[in-house]
C-alpha cells in the first residue's frame, strides 16, 4: 500500500507515526509539505507563507490536554516524557474577572474542590510551545520521507489509486491513500467534492484576532499559581496566560502525572474582537501593540499589567473554523485535523482532536488492512480489495469522530461569545453567571471531564465490536 500525507505540521507527522506503527503492510509514505520541514527549523522559519488558522500556528503556545496525551503515550511513552519536558503540566484553571478576581476555579482531576487531594491520579494537561510540539514529532521521521513540494490538487479514483498533482509542474503520483492533514484551506478537501467548481465549504473568518507571546516568568512568579491556566474575561476582550516550561531541576518535569516547579518563561495571549479580516501582510505590529496597552489598561490584574510594561507584538493570527462538513473522505482521500474540523482556540482541544483523528483512523485501518488476505491474486482484485478495506476504514473514522468533535465545536462556539465585545451589563451578568457556576466545583468540572477522559483507542475497540 502506498501512502501519500499531505501537509507535516502535528497532524501530518502523527498520521505518520500512527500509520507506522500500526500497519506493517505499508510499501512507502510520502509527507509533501509546502514550506520548512527540516528538524532544525526555527518556529519563525515554520510561520512563513499563508498560516490561515490560528490553530495552525507554530510558534504560539497551545494545552494538549489528557485525551490528546493518552494519544502519545499509547504511541510512545519516550514521545510522551519529551512533550512533557518540553513544556509544563497544569492541574487546574483559573477563570477571573479584569480585576484579577477568581471566579472559577476548575480541577478535572480533583471534582471535590479540595486543594488537598493527593497526587492526581490521571494526567493533567500540558502548556507547551506549538513549535516544540512538532519538533516532538517531527524529529522521528526520517529526513527522506519528506518532500518540500507543493501541491496543486488531488484526484479521488474509485476504481484506482488517487492522483497527486504538484504546483512545480512535477510529475504526479499515485497513491492508494491519501491522507489530506494540510490545514483549514486544505487542498485534498477539495478531491472530496469535484462536482463543484469552487470550493464549496470555505473557512470561515470568526470575527476574532489573537496575539501572543512568552515572557520572562521570574517577573510574575509571584503572581501565578503553580501548575495553573489562567483565563481573564473582560468586557472588551480576554486574556490568558500559564508557565510554558519547567524548572530543569525539578524530577518531574518530565511526568504529566504531576506539577513541576515553573521554568524560566510564561506564555500570554490575548484574544479580541474585530470586524474585518486584517491582513497579516500589511499590519501595523506597533499600532497592534499601542491597541494591546489601550484595550488593556484598566484591568487590574498584576500579570496583564506586567505583560504590557514590555509586551512586543510580533505578529496576529484571525480565527478561522470551517463550516460542518458532510463527510471526511471519498475513495480513499482522508481529511485528519484542521482540514476536516478547523476547532476555535476557545476549545482547548485543536492539537489533542487532531491527535485523536490519527490515531482513530490508523487503528481503524489497520483493522481492516490486517484482514486481507495474502493469496495469490490478480493484480485487479487486490486493488479492489485493498480499495474496499481503505474505503471501510474512511467511512467509519467518518462515523465515530463527527458526531464527538460537532459537540466540542458547538461548546467552544458558545465560550467564544465570551471574547466579543459587550456592554457592562452583559459584563458583569458574565461574572455572575460564573461566580455562582465556580459554587459547584463538580458540575463546572463535568464537561470537561467528559472531553477530557475520553480514551480513543477505546473507544474504537467498542465501535468495531459493536459492528461485529
Amino acid at each position: 500500500m502506498k501512502v501519500v500525507i499531505i501537509g507535516a505540521g502535528i497532524a501530518g507527522c502523527t498520521a505518520y507515526l500512527e500509520l507506522q506503527k500500526h500497519i506493517s503492510k505499508i510499501s512507502s509514505i510520502t509527507i509533501y509539505e509546502a514550506y520548512n520541514t527540516s528538524k532544525d527549523a526555527t518556529a519563525e522559519q515554520r510561520e512563513q507563507g499563508p498560516t490561515h488558522s490560528s490553530t495552525l500556528l507554530v510558534g504560539g503556545g497551545l494545552a494538549v490536554a489528557p485525551n490528546g496525551l493518552g494519544v502519545l503515550q499509547r504511541l510512545d511513552e519516550d514521545l510522551l516524557r519529551e512533550v512533557t519536558r518540553s513544556g509544563y503540566a497544569t492541574s487546574h484553571s483559573n477563570l477571573k474577572d479584569k480585576n484579577g478576581n477568581l471566579l472559577i476555579r476548575m480541577e478535572p482531576n480533583n471534582p471535590s474542590g479540595s486543594i488537598d487531594a493527593g497526587p492526581a491520579l490521571q494526567m493533567h494537561s500540558v502548556g507547551c510551545s506549538r513549535h516544540l510540539l512538532w519538533r516532538c514529532l517531527r524529529d522521528r521521521i526520517s529526513d527522506d520521507h519528506i518532500s518540500n513540494k507543493r501541491v496543486l490538487d488531488v484526484t479521488a479514483n474509485a476504481q484506482g489509486k488517487n492522483i497527486v498533482r504538484f504546483a512545480d509542474g512535477s510529475d504526479p503520483v499515485e497513491a492508494d491513500l491519501v491522507i489530506g492533514a494540510d490545514g483549514v484551506r486544505s487542498t485534498a478537501k477539495r478531491a472530496l467534492f469535484p462536482e463543484s467548481k469552487e470550493d464549496p465549504y470555505l473557512p470561515n473568518y470568526e470575527g476574532l484576532v489573537g496575539i501572543g507571546g512568552f515572557i520572562p516568568a521570574s517577573e510574575v512568579k509571584d503572581c501565578v499559581e503553580k501548575g495553573s491556566m489562567n483565563f481573564i474575561f473582560g468586557g472588551n476582550g480576554f486574556f490568558g496566560y500559564f508557565f510554558s516550561d519547567s524548572s530543569l531541576s525539578d524530577p518531574h518535569r518530565d511526568s504529566p502525572f504531576h506539577i513541576s516547579e515553573p521554568g524560566d518563561s510564561l506564555a500570554w495571549w490575548s484574544t479580541y474582537q474585530i470586524k474585518e479580516c486584517p491582513d497579516r501582510k500589511s499590519i501595523d505590529i506597533q499600532d497592534v501593540t499601542r491597541q494591546l496597552r489601550e484595550r488593556h489598561s484598566h484591568w487590574k490584574d498584576p500579570v496583564v499589567q506586567k505583560v504590557l510594561e514590555s509586551v512586543q507584538v510580533q505578529n496576529m493570527y484571525p480565527t478561522w473554523t470551517l463550516p460542518p462538513l458532510p463527510t471526511w473522505e471519498r475513495d480513499g482521500v482522508v481529511l485528519l485535523g484542521d482540514a476536516a474540523h478547523a476547532l476555535p482556540p476557545t476549545s482547548g482541544q485543536g492539537a489533542s482532536q487532531a491527535l485523536e483523528d490519527c490515531e482513530a483512523f490508523a487503528l481503524l485501518l489497520a483493522h481492516h488492512i490486517n484482514k486481507l488476505a495474502d493469496e495469490n491474486s490478480s493484480v485487479e482484485q487486490e486493488q479492489a480489495a485493498l480499495n474496499q478495506a481503505i474505503n471501510a476504514a474512511a467511512n467509519q473514522y467518518v462515523a465515530l469522530r463527527q458526531p464527538r468533535v460537532g459537540e466540542i465545536l458547538k461548546a467552544a462556539q458558545r465560550m467564544q461569545n465570551t471574547k466579543r465585545d459587550m456592554g457592562v451589563i452583559q459584563e458583569y451578568a458574565m461574572y455572575t453567571f460564573m461566580k455562582l457556576y465556580g459554587l459547584f466545583p463538580s458540575l463546572a468540572g463535568k464537561p470537561i471531564r467528559k472531553v477530557t477522559e475520553y480514551n480513543i483507542s477505546e473507544e474504537v475497540s467498542r465501535f468495531l465490536a459493536a459492528r461485529n
